[in-house]
């Protein structure tokens, strides 16, 4: 179709490991030879022989098999976990790396701002390095001209723009390169997770300008790990998963599907060898904390959009009065935002008897923001002792899939929580009418 600007078919990615080279193309070439006569390579250590060494199956497939097309004017999120191929791809897309196999069609020019480091040279000034930049891109000089001034005040480093880029700081770095592969008027601007070396005001003035070059038609690769840029930026998102796609999908459901399978086995042995290990107390033991959400176990990341479900399994060893099972929910710093207990409904202090209990409590969707807490699992009796001294921590990231925020791309998140809140507004009009937004 017309419309199409990048069509990737059969796409695969194969990088031999441990290939480097030796220092001089002559030693390269002694051990080229050896090894394709099964013999020892010449210019290993001693102490680094191994059998091993000559396995022809010392390879890894960074993608593999991967197909999809992208239209004019869409704007498309990668997403997926570290490994899983998504810098491979840019890579390929932007020609700094050729693929091992497959057929990639690509129409128009590509700017590409991928790890810090790339694209500028640094014994240029930063003037200098948007012009080299732009004449890469085709442009003439008077073109270049006539977007300069635009570029370094997105920028903001006009007192550096005559400086060697070799003496930026990183963050300056990314500003002056996203300004450049924004503003050069490219057909498709392809972003890596770069931008997270710059603060947070300038993360949400470059997702701006991305959504904004959408709008005028252009085309953007975005990756990232962040869940909330992604669902409020882009349409269409795109999981790999060990470097093939796991789904291309709308981003909600694309990031519904990530979240669900994200990894959780290695949090979840951690807490149970916590638990396992915890001081012995006469009168209660905890047994074991789950979390779920939408009926399925979740340990670390979870959805605003969801209910959030804390089950605490634990053992009454005596009869106790006064003894209360509860949670603490912190910030990232670990200032209290609140402390629920299991026996708040009641109207005096019970007596728990002996055995096993299992208490749950439920977190209410379109409650908590996207940021990470630290939640506290605890017990205590009350006016007695804690059960539980240092608490059992659980780390949540929480992820914007609800209704927080939906319609502000890039909006810093702000307070403790995000409770969706009932609101009335009403218009000035003279018949009284009521309208509810």
């Amino acid at each position: 179709m017309s419309n199409i600007v990048i069509k990737v078919e059969s796409l695969s990615k194969q990088y031999q490991l441990g290939t480097i080279g030796s220092g001089t193309l002559y030693r390269d070439i002694q051990s080229l030879w050896a090894r394709v006569n099964g013999k020892e390579d010449p210019n290993l250590q001693v102490d680094k022989w191994d059998a091993s060494q000559l396995d022809s199956n010392k390879s890894f497939w960074a993608l593999k098999n991967v197909s999809f097309d992208i239209k004019q004017g869409d704007i498309v999120g990668i997403i997926g976990h570290n490994g899983a191929g998504k810098s491979t791809l840019l890579k390929i897309l932007s020609r700094v790396t050729g693929p091992t196999s497959g057929l990639i069609k690509i129409k128009g020019r590509i700017a590409s701002l991928l790890e810090v480091g790339t694209g500028f040279h640094p014994e240029l000034t930063g003037r200098e390095n948007v012009y080299l930049n732009g004449t890469i891109l085709g442009m003439r000089k008077v073109e270049i001209d006539r977007k300069f001034n635009e570029i370094v005040e997105f920028a903001e480093i006009s007192k550096f723009i005559d400086t060697p880029v070799k003496r930026y700081s990183s963050g300056m770095y990314v500003r002056l390169a996203f300004s450049v592969a924004a503003h050069l008027d490219p057909e498709i601007l392809i972003v890596d997770e770069v931008l997270a070396v710059g603060d947070a005001a300038f993360q949400k003035k470059c997702l701006g300008k991305m959504q904004d070059v959408g709008k005028e038609g252009r085309t953007v690769l975005f990756v990232s790990h962040n869940m909330q840029a992604i669902r409020q930026l882009c349409h269409r998102c795109i999981l790999l998963k060990k470097g093939e796609i796991f789904l291309d999908s709308d981003v909600y459901s694309v990031i519904d599907q990530h979240l669900e399978t994200d990894l959780i086995t290695n949090l979840t042995e951690n807490l149970s060898e916590i638990i396992s290990t915890l001081p012995i107390d006469p009168s209660f033991r905890l047994n074991s904390v789950n979390l779920f959400q939408d009926g399925k176990m979740v340990v670390g990341n979870v959805k605003s959009g969801s209910t959030l479900e804390i089950q605490i399994g634990y053992e009454i060893l005596r009869q106790e009065t006064g003894l209360r099972v509860f949670i603490d929910l912190c910030d990232a710093t670990g200032e209290m935002i609140f402390r629920s207990f299991h026996d708040e409904d009641n109207d005096g202090i019970p007596i728990v008897t002996s055995g096993k209990y299992v208490s749950t409590v439920v977190v209410p969707k379109d409650f908590l923001g996207p940021t990470t807490y630290q939640l506290y699992i605890r017990a205590g009796i009350h006016n007695v002792r804690s059960c539980l001294p240092n608490g059992i921590k659980i780390l949540l990231n929480v992820h914007a899939t609800g209704m927080y925020n939906r319609a502000y791309v890039g909006d810093t998140f702000r307070g403790k929580i995000a409770p969706i809140l009932k609101w009335i507004t009403d218009k000035d009009v003279d018949n009284g009418e009521r309208n509810v937004m």
